[in-house]
This record gives structure tokens, C-alpha cells and sequence, in this order.
């Protein structure tokens, strides 16, 4: 894929996504939707890359949707007139014009198999900042700011941002964020759990690759993704018992897996030599996952 607003540069085995439209501060457009969508759906197939960083070119993250475009500045079919039935099956080529191309971003962020960290150089608001809240990890530059905004236009909370932000920070501080749509400084952001980090800017991509490199720097690819799909999904299970079912898949798979490899590694004192790729997941995991896709999405009406 030719991309026209993100530019993707891979070094040793860490893919960093750069929002790459710094004239206009990184504003998000629907292009910049589909290049993202994209570029987290296809590094699952790439068993080249073992982490993805993403940052802004320039001195802003991300500015939020770019508002100078014609018609519906989020690119969505005014014509229509959509219901709760109508979204039912997200693939469905017929609701694109409806769906909201934020959560396209987040939803392959949520799905991805390669742990993802933001790294927070400059200004993030409205999209800039609800598209960090799907990534695993939100490093920010101290003299950067970050806010909720979506309630000074007149709109709501987008990208599945309702779904992580309340799991972030509690219920409680996630509706003060969402209706006082502050624009946060780093410290402010760091208290009340929106970011994980703060260091200074020049200091924040090697960070970035700190926390990738220790993350997934001799680790199985497969264990690592399986991990963080365990802990993004068991954890809204609602019972125990179903994630016992998937760990027990999941433990059972990498033992007779990369396990081997890891144990014998530790009886032997050396470093591990692990051989599994995430671009083949153990056979439950494609079936894992479309169980609960399709346990979350709304009955057609009768």
C-alpha cells in the first residue's frame, strides 16, 4: 500500500507508524483511517515486526479530524439514516458509509497480534487521543497536551473510547474527561491515569523502544500475542470459568509449542531460540476470536 498520511519505518524488528501530515498538525482524515486500519491488520502477517510504536511527525500527535473537508467532516453518508439493526455485521460492505472510521482504527488496534505503544510527542485531542486508548502502552512528551474535545463541538466520544477510557481510568473520571472536555498537560494526564509515562521529548521514541524491546526481545511471538488477547478480552468475561477455558487452550497450545524451547532454555541457562510466528496462531484462536465478535454484536430485530 502507497500511503499518503502515515509513514511506516521498521529497525530491528520495531514498526514505527508516524502520523505524517505535519503542515496540518497530523489531522486525522478518513485516508489516514484506511492507511491505519490497514497497517495494524496486515503486521499481524508480518513476522518481521515484534512491536509497533506510533507518533506524530512534526510538533503535534495528532490534532484531532481534520474539520476543513466538504460535506461531513467525518466522511459519513448524511443520506442515510441508520439504526441499531443495521450495525449488526460490521463487515457488512453496505454500513461503511455509516460506520465510524475512528473505531475502523481502534477495532484493528484491538485485534492486532504486536504489542502497540503511543508515543505522545505533541498535542493530542479528540481522535489523537481516543485512538491511544486501544494501544497497550501511552507515553507522553511532558510539554505535550491531550484532551477529550468532542464536547466543545457538539458531538460525542468516538473510536470505542466509551468501551476503553472507563477501564483506564474508572467509570467516575472517564464521564468528568468526556463532559468537561478539558485539554489536559502531561502531569494532569499522568495523575488521572490517561497516560501510562511522561518524559521529555527527546527522550520519549527511545522509551518507546525500551518498553517494546522488553515486551518482546526474546519472547515467543505466539505467547505474546496470545497474552494480549487474553488480558483485552478474558477480562470482560463474565465469569472465570470462560477464561479458564481459554487459558487451558492457550497454556496447552504453547507448551507443546515454543514452551518446549523456553523450558529446555532455562535448564540450559541461555537464552531462548523461539520459532513460533504470530502470522500462525494456534488452531482455537481465529475461532476465539469470531465467538466473541460475534457474541457482541446486536440481534436483528424479529
Amino acid at each position: 500500500m502507497d500511503f499518503q498520511t502515515i509513514r511506516h519505518d521498521v529497525n530491528d524488528g520495531i514498526l514505527t507508524i508516524t502520523l505524517n501530515r505535519p503542515e496540518h498538525l497530523n489531522a486525522f482524515t478518513v485516508t489516514m483511517a484506511e492507511e491505519l486500519e490497514h497497517s495494524f491488520r496486515a503486521v499481524n502477517d508480518d513476522d518481521s515486526v515484534r512491536a509497533v510504536i506510533v507518533t506524530g511527525a512534526g510538533r503535534a500527535f495528532c490534532a484531532g479530524m481534520d474539520l476543513s473537508r466538504e460535506g461531513n467532516v467525518f466522511g459519513l453518508d448524511e443520506q442515510r439514516t441508520p439504526g441499531l439493526s443495521d450495525m449488526a455485521d460490521l463487515d457488512d460492505p453496505a454500513i461503511a458509509a455509516v460506520r465510524d472510521t475512528g473505531g475502523r482504527c481502534t477495532l484493528a488496534i484491538h485485534d492486532c497480534r504486536k504489542p502497540v505503544i503511543a508515543a505522545l510527542n505533541g498535542a493530542a485531542v479528540g481522535i489523537g487521543a481516543t485512538m491511544t486508548l486501544a494501544m497497550d502502552r501511552r507515553l507522553m512528551s511532558t510539554s505535550a497536551r491531550i484532551g477529550l474535545v468532542f464536547g466543545r463541538i457538539g458531538i460525542v466520544p468516538e473510536a470505542c473510547s466509551t468501551w476503553y477510557l472507563p477501564r483506564l481510568v474508572g467509570p467516575s473520571a472517564a464521564l468528568d474527561l468526556v463532559l468537561r472536555a478539558d485539554i489536559l498537560d502531561a502531569e494532569t494526564a499522568l495523575g488521572v491515569g490517561l497516560v501510562d509515562e511522561i518524559h521529555p521529548g527527546e527522550d520519549l521514541l527511545t522509551r518507546a523502544v525500551s518498553v517494546a524491546d522488553a515486551w518482546t526481545r526474546d519472547r515467543s511471538p505466539v505467547a505474546v500475542a496470545l497474552s494480549r488477547q487474553m488480558v483485552r478480552r478474558n477480562a470482560t468475561l463474565t465469569h472465570p470459568d470462560q477464561a479458564h477455558r481459554i487459558d487451558s487452550l492457550a497454556m496447552f497450545w504453547t507448551s507443546i509449542g515454543d514452551g518446549k524451547e523456553g523450558v529446555a532454555a532455562f535448564l540450559e541457562k541461555r537464552k531462548p531460540d523461539f520459532h513460533g510466528c504470530a502470522s500462525e496462531m494456534p488452531q482455537f484462536y481465529n475461532d476465539w476470536i469470531a465467538d466473541q465478535t460475534s457474541a457482541s454484536a446486536p440481534a436483528h430485530p424479529k
